[in-house]
């Protein structure tokens, strides 16, 4: 075959490390560029640059970008409220357009003839990348091994490394799949792939203890937002990655955030998972609940509708499309009021409500409250539900006169 010079999305875990030879093999004499997107990964970037070019890599570059993901990509998702099928908080779908995005970068800086991505041929990740470089590098060749290759398994993956000499990144019973970054830790594989079986946390949780595990005193915590950004924790300035940090601390020790979910992907089966989104949940419920006290009724109940669909497409890997951008933007004139601070209280895997206030507060209590104000007249109710039931009222006249005339 002819030079192929390939970018590849390098996460140094199992799929990654098994990746490198076989390009090598398939494609002589082919330069392989190693690509990590540091999205909150943690230690799992430590020591990554010199395993990528033992295996056989060139080059490998770690790029670094954190903050982008957060105000970029998080904060929309925060202000949106989308979450899929009621339960994931859609961090790796989140995440894989900024992923896909950096990959296409260094392709056109680095002059590659392709790139090249871990994600199956079962998953939605080939989706979400695969979308991403269609919009910003379509002429670059593709190459998915999942697709083509004669490995089924993890276990084949780890025998491939065995013969090769090649050490692996796990253990075969630590071999679950899992993506993390600063928003979420999703589990795959083992016990989870019947539904039947209870998950083991004792393997699994990385972020979080079980909520029996959690103290026995609730932590109470206080979050400022501005426009739907959260740019405060317990009164005082803080940065996107710090209060990412702490409060994945602080829900993590409570048990916050554990979701287990038999969800339905996007080519159509499907799959489950668990997932630890600790600093997300909180910052999902303390955003809502500022939301509840400063949004109007209508602009609340469109919202909905608009989160479902907002979620579908960061899902489905949509996030450069028109329709995305179009509904980030109302979401964003939504977020003007959108602003005061959220008092929360976290207890063995809850997260309650401890109050909230706004200079933006629709809530009157003048209006409110049980004692008679100036601003409500009780008398007006009266007038109200009588024009309210109107449409009640016709129909029910209509019923009776069609069953005396039956008679």
């Amino acid at each position: 075959m002819s030079h192929e010079k390939i970018v590849l999305a390098y996460s140094g875990g199992l799929d990654t490390t098994v990746i490198i030879p076989w390009l090598k093999e398939q494609y002589a004499d082919c330069e392989i560029i190693a690509v990590c997107v540091d999205v909150g990964q943690g230690k799992e970037t430590d020591g990554l640059e010199e395993r990528a070019i033992r295996s056989g890599a060139s080059k490998c570059y770690i790029k670094d970008v954190r903050e982008e993901f957060i105000t970029d990509y998080l904060y929309p998702l925060i202000k949106s409220n989308a979450i899929y099928e009621d339960k994931y908080l859609l961090g790796t779908s989140v995440a894989r357009p900024l992923i896909g995005k950096v990959l296409a970068d260094v392709a056109l800086e680095e002059n590659a003839t392709a790139i090249c991505h871990g994600a199956t041929g079962k998953g939605n990740d080939q989706i979400r990348f695969e979308l991403t470089i269609m919009a910003f590098a379509p002429h670059l060749k593709i190459i998915a091994p999942w697709r083509t290759w004669n490995i089924k398994s993890r276990e084949e993956e780890l025998a491939y490394l065995t013969e090769r000499g090649i050490p692996a990144p796990m253990k075969k019973e630590q071999s679950y799949s899992r993506d993390r970054n600063l928003w979420h830790l999703s589990h795959e594989g083992l016990e989870l792939e019947d539904p039947a079986n209870e998950p083991i946390f004792k393997n699994l949780l990385q972020l979080s203890v079980t909520p029996q595990d959690a103290p026995d005193a609730p932590t109470a915590l206080e979050l400022t937002f501005e426009k739907g950004v959260p740019v405060q924790l317990n009164g005082k300035d803080i940065s996107p990655v710090d209060l990412m940090d702490q409060l994945n601390a602080l829900g993590g020790a409570n048990g916050v955030g554990i979701a287990d979910l038999v969800e339905n992907r996007v080519v159509g089966m499907k799959s489950r998972g668990v997932y630890e989104t600790p600093g997300g949940s909180i910052l999902y419920h303390a955003h809502r609940d500022l939301e509840y006290l400063c949004l109007d009724k209508q602009t609340t109940s469109f919202k909905e509708i608009v989160r479902v669909k907002f979620a579908e497409l960061v899902y489905s890997g949509e996030w450069f499309t028109p329709l995305r951008e179009a509904l980030s933007k109302f979401i964003d004139s939504t977020q003007e009021t959108v602003t005061g601070k959220v008092r929360l209280k976290l207890y063995k895997g809850n997260i309650i409500s401890a109050g909230s206030e706004s200079p933006y507060s629709l809530y009157n209590e003048n209006i409110a409250s049980f004692t008679t104000g100036d601003l409500y007249d009780h008398h007006d109710a009266e007038g109200f539900i009588n024009l309210f039931g109107l449409p009640l009222k016709v129909r029910a006249l209509m019923n009776a006169k069609n069953v005396r005339e039956e008679k």
